[in-house]
């Protein structure tokens, strides 16, 4: 991957051209921090939960990306957290960045554009059989027993439906992005914040695929719930099977 190179993007134009050439910059630039981090000792503190584990290196690269957009466009307000930047006007997502810098993979997606991988397009899979459908999904913080026997009743569930497989893959902004690869076909979480979400929102969308509520609804960046799929029919099926865990909300915390 050429870092820093308009070809590792999607194609540029449009009104936030600016700000997206932003964000790509800054995915690229917090990924170089956390490659350097992964070979020293790390100090750990909890977040919310023991499972949800904070480290020096996420600081300083909320840090970066935070002060960094601060400086550059000081009249705006953007949702980011460590390399997974969102982007959004009027409660319009425009566009998505994430960078998964251990792979060296960048993705990007823009409202009307296209969802790209190192600047290959990419394609959700299609598939509406959940007989052959690899659905992805993760545990999220909460880990008190009445939480976790809802989140094994919907694997159950699903598997029950004769789903192909349901996996946790540990980070639901790669699952989205293997999502929008079609290297899976779809993927459900309660506990997800609007800012682990925004970003793959549109890369998912742009690359064809469906976002929705768990209820089957439109989906709500605030409700801390997502069913993700390459086809609305897919979307449904998953969407019907589950059981709400309820998380909150993040306009309420």
């Amino acid at each position: 991957m050429k870092q820093g190179s308009e070809d590792a993007a999607a194609p540029a134009g449009g009104p936030w051209e600016e700000c997206f050439q932003a964000a790509v910059q800054l995915a690229l630039r917090a990924g170089q921090i956390i490659r350097k981090a992964l070979a020293e000792e790390k100090r750990v503190s909890t977040k919310t939960s023991a499972a949800d584990l904070v480290t020096e290196t996420d600081r300083l690269v909320e840090d970066l990306i935070i002060s960094e957009l601060r400086k550059r466009f000081p009249s705006h307000r953007f949702p980011t957290v460590a390399v997974s930047i969102g982007f959004a006007v009027r409660q319009e997502l425009e566009f998505g960045v994430i960078h998964h810098c251990t792979e060296e993979r960048l993705y990007t997606g823009r409202r009307g554009q296209g969802a790209f991988c190192n600047g290959q397009r990419l394609r959700v899979s299609g598939e509406t059989e959940l007989s052959r459908a690899l659905v992805l999904t993760e545990i999220g913080p909460r880990r008190d027993p009445a939480t976790l026997r809802l989140f094994l009743s919907n694997m159950e569930r699903l598997l029950h439906g004769r789903a192909h497989g349901v996996r946790v893959i540990g980070s639901s902004t790669l699952a989205l992005c293997h999502l929008a690869a079609g290297a899976a076909d779809a993927y459900y979480q309660f506990g997800l914040h609007c800012w682990d979400l925004a970003a793959a929102t549109v890369i998912v969308r742009e690359a064809g695929g469906i976002v929705m509520d768990t209820s089957g609804g439109p989906l709500d960046l605030m409700s801390c719930r997502v069913v993700a799929a390459g086809t609305r029919e897919m979307a449904m099926l998953i969407a019907q099977a589950l059981q709400t865990i309820n998380c909150g909300r993040d306009d309420e915390k």
